[in-house]
């Protein structure tokens, strides 16, 4: 237990270093990012960042009527790259993607993922390059319930069931798989209104990651 007047001095420390960080960042911001800002920010700009804010939050406060109706038409973002949406171009909320980005980056995912619609018919898995549990093309197009033994059916219909009525949004387990431990989460798939969708199977392999221990960060990386 670290005494009284240790416990002092290090408080006063840690104080002192914070008040240093803290006068050294005001003092940047209000005598030089904030004046620059001003200068090289036009109007529809700050708009734009204030819908950015609105979406991700604020840092220690948020305004009043945090959410920004401008009067003015939407601001218009800067692309990173101005391309014509083309034929087999997606377009997202927030980005674009070709089919075959979509299917690369499904297939590069560390989980395997199953998604069964809302009338329970498996659509769609990934092809994960060390996928846990088989699956074969010959599965899209079936009855989810014909993919399970037998015995767990009514657990898998309880699932579907407590998605489609809004009762549930995620069910998980845990099993072993020789000397691996996966966990399996299921998701009920909703649209913007809450429409039942689809459920996603997310399998993952986690034996690894109960193993992690304290950090390593991005410039601990060796290529």
């Amino acid at each position: 237990v670290m005494e009284f007047g240790e416990f002092k001095r290090k408080l006063a420390e840690v104080s002192n270093a914070i008040n240093r960080v803290l006068s050294s960042h005001i003092f940047k911001e209000n005598k030089i990012l904030f004046p620059t800002a001003l200068q090289v920010v036009t109007e529809q700009e700050w708009q734009g960042i204030r819908e950015d804010f609105d979406e991700i939050g604020y840092c220690c406060f948020t305004p009043e009527k945090a959410i920004a109706k401008p009067e003015k038409p939407p601001v218009e973002k800067p692309k990173a790259e101005e391309k014509p949406i083309g034929e087999g171009v997606l377009e997202f909320e927030t980005g674009t993607l070709t089919r075959e980005e979509i299917e690369a980056i499904l297939n590069t995912l560390p989980v395997d993922i199953t998604f069964v619609d809302k009338d329970d018919v498996v659509k769609f898995f990934n092809k994960a390059e060390k996928r846990i549990f088989v699956r074969t093309k010959s599965v899209i197009g079936r009855k989810v319930q014909l993919c399970h033994p037998q015995k767990s059916i009514h657990i898998v219909n309880r699932i579907l069931e407590a998605f489609k009525n809004g009762k549930r949004d995620v069910a998980e387990f845990w099993i072993n798989v020789g000397n691996r431990l996966i966990h399996i989460r299921y998701f009920a798939v909703r649209d913007k209104e809450g429409k039942y969708l689809g459920t996603l199977e997310v399998t993952q392999d986690i034996t690894d990651l109960k193993k992690i221990e304290g950090e390593k960060r991005l410039l601990d990386w060796e290529g």
